[in-house]
């Protein structure tokens, strides 16, 4: 995922929207939670439409 600051991170799907198949596909704007302990991981939460 590329951050709107430049930066690349890893990022999986949150759990909710792997259990409702939500597709993320390239180009799609998403929302990342990311994690205090390690600045390089992510969780996708949401997909803009």
């Amino acid at each position: 995922v590329k951050l709107e600051n430049d930066h690349e991170i890893l990022a999986h799907t949150a759990g909710k929207m792997r259990k409702n198949r939500i597709r993320v596909l390239a180009g799609d704007t998403v929302l990342v939670e990311m994690t205090p302990y390690d600045l390089s991981k992510g969780r996708i939460v949401f997909r803009e439409k």
